[in-house]
């Protein structure tokens, strides 16, 4: 037998097509293994900083739940303890910490005044309003330097409203 002949010959077709059905089915496969895995790999990323990223209580949801104890997860108020290029750590209310992450779209004011980060000193008074990134830290979406008068001598209000 000749190539031509096998080429033409209904067993070498059927094989051929069977190939290629075979390889076609496992592209799909592979396609929906890589889809699910990252499906699965948001989820637990997810679920793993929930706590962080949605405001659950810090006690767990059977203990000090109510809406006294909330963690602020889309922002911050309070005073800027330490800068370290475009990341702030924050000490907000009830002295917790908080790590805020200046992008460059981030729209910084001091009244009306637009400023540039490198304008921002260690002690300023600053309200954060931003969302939580995958690793519970707040990028900045817009931060307001507030007067001095304000950080030292009017409790401000909590970002949070209560839960009731």
């Amino acid at each position: 037998m000749e190539l031509k002949e096998i080429i033409k010959s209904k067993l070498y077709i059927v094989i051929a097509l069977s190939l290629a059905a075979i390889v076609i089915i496992f592209l799909i496969f592979g396609a929906g293994m890589y889809v699910g895995f990252h499906k699965a790999k948001f989820s637990y990323q997810w679920a793993e900083n929930y706590h962080k990223n949605f405001a659950d209580p810090r006690g767990g949801f059977f203990r000090d739940f109510g809406g006294k104890d909330l963690i602020d997860s889309h922002g911050i108020s309070g005073q800027i303890m330490k800068i370290d290029g475009s990341t702030l750590v924050i000490k907000g209310q009830d002295n917790m910490e908080k790590i805020v992450v200046i992008k460059d779209n981030t729209t910084i004011e001091r009244f009306r005044e637009i400023i540039k980060s490198s304008d921002l000193k260690v002690d300023d008074f600053i309200v954060v309003i931003g969302e939580p990134n995958d690793v519970g830290q707040i990028e900045a979406k817009f931060l307001r330097i507030m007067p001095a008068l304000a950080s030292s001598s009017v409790p401000m209000m909590p970002l949070r409203l209560p839960l009731r």
